[in-house]
């Protein structure tokens, strides 16, 4: 999706530190074809506001927030703005992130460290429906493509579900089982069966390893 000639694009900004947001802001806002016209706090503000708001072209999401992260958020955005471009941006720069933002919707992602110079164009990229790579990580994106095509390994699987993913993060943010059941709906049983899965499906053995593990995929920061 395009903005309309004559306007520039309108822009959903999702981070949960303020500062982040502000400087962002200053980077596109600078842009006469880029305008930040929403922002939100966490993945279920920026849900809220995407419903509110047909109008917006680009969501600009950050990966690791409270409540909902970016990577969650995004596959909802999919699903209820199909039209709308989603662009993420990140602190963790590894590939996992790069294949998982495609998988969810996004057109890629920018890490924070190089969001003044590369922010811009990446937006650009996204509303052009383009995927955007950052100059950085093509080496690196392609040599691993080359290792696992040389192996006959195919490119990284999700190892838990989404379910599971949403789970991981309240448990990890040190929610009890019954509080999680109440965020998500779901018996506190259910709650313990998904964490009972993961720690198999993980190869992990108590709730100190899942968080380490939620902190390392970028579900919480450290």
């Amino acid at each position: 999706m395009t903005a309309p000639a004559g306007r520039p694009a309108r822009i959903l900004l999702v981070d949960d530190h303020a500062l982040v947001r502000s400087g962002v802001r200053l980077i596109l806002n600078a842009e006469p074809d880029l305008e930040v016209v929403a922002e939100a706090g966490d993945g279920a503000e920026a849900i809220a506001a995407a419903r509110a708001d047909c109008g917006l072209d680009l969501a600009v999401l950050d990966i690791a927030m409270p409540r909902t992260t970016g990577l969650q958020a995004a596959r909802e955005l999919a699903r209820i703005r199909p039209g709308l471009r989603i662009l993420m941006l990140t602190m963790y720069d590894n590939e996992q992130y790069f294949f998982e933002a495609l998988r969810v919707g996004a057109n890629g992602y920018v890490p924070k460290s190089v969001a003044d110079r590369d922010l811009v164009e990446a937006c650009r990229a996204a509303l052009r429906d383009e995927p955007f790579i950052y100059p950085g990580a093509e080496s690196a994106l392609i040599r691993s493509y080359l290792d696992r095509a040389r192996s006959g390994a195919s490119l990284p699987d999700r190892p838990i579900t989404d379910r599971e993913e949403e789970v991981l993060k309240l448990v990890a943010e040190g929610h009890t089982s019954k509080q999680i059941a109440d965020l998500l709906v779901i018996s506190p049983k259910t709650v313990e069966r998904h964490r009972a899965n993961m720690l198999q499906k993980l190869g992990l053995n108590d709730r100190l390893e899942l968080t380490r593990y939620a902190i390392r995929v970028g579900l919480i920061e450290p």
